[in-house]
């Protein structure tokens, strides 16, 4: 693969990964950058992906294999980087957005004691944040900055990106993903905030704990 500090090329695409069930995300949990592990679902589905791609002929030739250095990213993208005979290069900037004192608590608790912070953050309120937390400008500022450095460096990859909902989130807005779910996109729509995914799908919204 070839190293280039060009602008990314027409061929350079993201293949964009959530990570499998954990048992906060059933319980309702959010998570933000707490270390939970898969449940023992989240590793099923995982492995279930890393079979679909077994059978799909787009997942030829892809790499590299990037994750966050959250276990439920690092335990999702195992399988994966099996399959493709690539070790997964971990990257803190590919964290889940930071919900600060908001992390390991359901919603109801949050809506007791922070309604008003609640309310700006369920309207996607771009400056809301949880006290000690990060806002989706700072998110969408770290992913686009993460992202294009990666379609840089890869300018004619499939590049595999395992991450979380809030991320991908901040790249493609209103894109909804279930657990150990891709979605692929051209980098230059990513980086432009399109949200045009592969085949001309329109993304879905969902509303779930981050």
């Amino acid at each position: 693969m070839t190293d280039s500090t060009s602008s990314p090329s027409p061929e350079c695409e993201f293949w964009l990964v959530r990570h499998g069930e954990t048992d906060w995300n059933k319980a309702g949990r959010w998570q933000g950058h707490a270390n939970v592990p898969l449940s023992s679902r989240g590793q099923e589905q995982a492995q279930a992906l890393a079979d679909r791609w077994s059978r799909d002929p787009d997942a030829q030739g892809l790499g590299p294999l990037f994750c966050s250095d959250l276990d439920r990213c690092i335990e999702t993208a195992a399988p994966l980087g099996r399959l493709l005979g690539l070790d997964p290069q971990l990257d803190s900037r590919l964290r889940e957005l930071d919900v600060g004192d908001w992390s390991g608590k359901i919603r109801s608790e949050i809506a007791q004691s922070a309604p008003e912070q609640l309310a700006r953050f369920d309207a996607e309120d771009p400056e809301a944040r949880a006290p000690g937390g990060e806002t989706r400008s700072e998110i969408r500022l770290r992913a686009h900055g993460v992202m294009s450095e990666l379609a840089r460096r890869f300018p004619d990859s499939k590049i595999v990106v395992v991450t979380h909902r809030g991320f991908i989130r901040a790249l493609l807005p209103g894109v909804g993903l279930g657990n150990a779910e891709c979605v692929r996109v051209k980098a230059a729509d990513a980086l432009t905030r399109r949200a045009r995914l592969a085949g001309g799908e329109e993304g879905s919204t969902e509303s779930q704990p981050l």
